[in-house]
Order: structure tokens, then C-alpha cells, then sequence
């Protein structure tokens, strides 16, 4: 079987790809430093990696940051607004540590089509944050303290416009030359569970279209000569990833009755059937090898990389390695949009403060 190159876009899942892919390298990941902090359902990842690690890992080098929850799913309002509090002073930590200063000008570029739902986010974003750099050069007395010169911009993609979007960035770069760059994308996932519940922030720049195979020039500092910070949030997976985890998710389930009711008569009971609070199913579920190839023959036998493959051999010649997104995904780009917007202008703008961010957010 040949090599996949996974979908995903996500800094932290290309090193479990990479722990995946070579196990008996697990404690050779010198070049990744990863800190982990957990608190109320919201998970948060920061992530750095020099050029050691780039080369492990296929990202480039420079700091991410994951913020994970469930609960973005819920597309309620205060979880929103919570989410929007830890962005924002995510994206100051970054700023800061590029040495960008409260009244330097920032540009935020909302990449992806806006006629395709699950690849609207950046559109939608700009749409909603608060643009003032007009103000600060036609009327800079009316501009009150704690605001900074913003701009935003929506290139579209090159399918609808016919020029290739870095260029279309760099004619606005050079023509209102931003101190800094701040990128907001929709994202590909390897795995369905970061699928609407994850949040990605970077210092790196971003690669358009390159978590669904579709690889655009970069847009980073390498290639615009100013700072490029990122944003961005997964909305679809590809059908590999979705078979993949289904067939995880089956033998989890089994394991899990096994290990409860010890009655292999009764591993077939569906999860919805059961009383009383449903479970989350974890890799701790996961039954031992000789299970796993009871139940799924050969094919429980494999590893997480030879069974992605093997689907994606299967897949790809019949032209089924489709690209999906959830069916709530017009609800979801909305709070998404609204999130990301909100920590943008409380991240930028200092006299922005969450309970301004309340309104905003209705």
C-alpha cells in the first residue's frame, strides 16, 4: 500500500500522525514542545515547533494554539462568548510575542468561497469584525483611546476570480503596507470529532486549500514580508476519516459492553438502547488485538495508518473520497463567524471588552 498524505490542517494532529506512522519513535519528538491545559469541557493545546520538528511533522515552524470543546457544537451564545474570551487573549499572546504594538495596523483576510457553506468562515468573518482604519485616517479625533487601524479584506478563490489569492493579498500589501496579517480559514480535520469543536490559532501563516488536497501558494511572511498570524476552524472531513473512525468507534462500543456486561451474547447491543447517561467512547474501550480481529477480521488488525490506506485505495478509484461536512453546517458558520469576529475585536482592540462583545454577539 502506498503512503497517504492525511487531511488535515491541524498542527496537533500532524504529530499524532507522525507518532502514529513511526511508533517506535514516540519519545524522539525533540523539536515539539506541547502544553496542555484542561478546565470546564474546554481544552486548551499549545504547541511549538522548531525546524527539527517542521521537518517531522510537515508544519511549518512557529507556535499553535488548539482550543478544543464539544460544547461550540451546542451553538449557544454563552459558550460563545467564553470561547471568544480565551481566542482573544490567545491571539494577544501571540501578537505580543511578535512584538506587535496596541496601535500598529493590523489587515484581516478572510479566505475561502462564500457561496460554499462549510468554506464560508472567512467571508463571513470579515463581514462582522469592527474595520476603523478609515476612521483613523479621515476623522483621527473621533477615534477614542484603546482602538487600532483595521482592515479587512476578502480575496474569494481563485475558481471564482481567476487570479491566484497570495497575489491578490499581496497587491492590497503593497498598496496599505499592514504592520501585520491575520488569516481566518475553514479547516480539514482527520478526525470527526475536531469537526466543529476545534479552534486553531498560529503564528505561521496558512496553506489554502492544502487540508483537501487543493494547495494554494502560502500566505505567510515568507511570501508577504509582513507577519502572518492564522485562525481557523475545521468544518469538513473527508469519507477516509469517516470510515476510519466509524470502524474505531464499532470496536469501541464493543470493547466497552465486553468489559461491562462480560457476556460476548450481549457486545451487539446498540448504544442507544442503554439506560441512564450516555458514555463517551475512548481509546481506553478499544478491545485487545485477538478481539479486534474476532470481530473485524484482518481488518481489526491493522494500524490507525494502514487502515486509513487501505480505505483510501478503496475510495479513491471509484471517485468516493468525498469531502463532507456536517448537515447543521449553515447554523454552525454563523456562531463560528460571530466567535471568531468577537475575539478578533477584543483581541485587537484593547477598549473592546467582553461585555461589549455581549451585544455584538446577539
Amino acid at each position: 500500500m502506498k503512503h497517504v498524505k492525511p487531511r488535515t490542517d491541524l498542527a496537533i494532529e500532524a504529530r499524532d500522525m507522525f507518532v502514529e506512522q513511526n511508533p517506535d519513535k514516540k519519545e524522539e519528538l525533540d523539536g515539539i514542545t506541547i502544553k496542555t491545559f484542561e478546565e470546564d469541557e474546554i481544552k486548551l493545546t499549545r504547541v511549538k515547533i522548531d525546524d527539527k520538528g517542521a521537518e517531522r511533522v510537515g508544519k511549518s515552524a512557529g507556535r499553535y494554539v488548539t482550543i478544543e470543546s464539544h460544547l461550540m457544537r451546542q451553538l449557544d451564545d454563552e459558550v460563545q462568548k467564553q470561547l471568544a474570551i480565551l481566542v482573544a487573549n490567545e491571539l494577544e499572546r501571540l501578537l505580543e510575542f511578535h512584538d506587535i504594538h496596541p496601535d500598529q495596523m493590523g489587515l484581516i483576510v478572510g479566505l475561502g468561497n462564500d457561496y460554499v457553506t462549510p468554506d464560508a468562515l472567512g467571508p463571513q468573518v470579515t463581514k462582522k469584525v469592527y474595520v476603523t482604519n478609515h476612521l483613523f485616517q479621515l476623522q483621527p479625533e473621533r477615534v477614542e483611546k484603546g482602538y487600532r487601524p483595521v482592515t479587512a479584506f476578502t480575496p474569494s478563490v481563485m475558481g471564482l476570480t481567476g487570479v491566484e489569492t497570495t497575489d491578490l493579498i499581496f497587491g492590497v500589501v503593497e498598496k496599505i503596507q499592514p504592520d501585520f496579517i491575520i488569516a481566518i480559514d475553514a479547516l480539514a480535520a482527520r478526525s470527526i470529532d475536531r469537526v466543529n469543536t476545534t479552534i486553531q490559532l498560529s503564528d505561521t501563516g496558512i496553506h489554502p486549500g492544502s487540508g483537501v488536497g487543493n494547495d494554494r501558494k502560502e500566505v505567510s511572511q515568507k511570501t508577504l514580508n509582513v507577519p502572518v498570524f492564522s485562525i481557523g476552524i475545521p468544518t469538513v472531513v473527508d469519507a477516509v476519516t469517516i470510515t476510519s473512525d466509524t470502524i474505531d468507534y464499532v470496536l469501541k462500543h464493543f470493547g466497552r459492553e465486553m468489559n461491562e456486561q462480560d457476556d460476548a451474547s450481549k457486545a451487539l447491543t446498540p448504544s442507544g438502547m442503554t439506560f441512564g447517561e450516555r458514555k463517551t467512547l475512548t481509546d481506553d474501550d478499544l478491545p485487545d488485538s485477538e478481539a479486534r480481529e474476532r470481530y473485524l477480521g484482518v481488518i481489526g488488525q491493522l494500524n490507525e495508518d494502514e487502515k486509513r490506506q487501505l480505505i483510501k485505495e478503496v475510495l479513491d478509484p471509484i471517485g468516493h473520497n468525498l469531502i463532507v461536512t456536517p448537515k447543521e453546517v449553515d447554523d454552525v458558520i454563523v456562531h463560528m463567524a460571530k466567535l471568531v469576529a468577537s475575539s478578533l475585536n477584543q483581541g485587537l482592540h484593547h477598549a473592546v471588552k467582553p461585555e461589549n462583545a455581549k451585544d455584538f454577539l446577539k
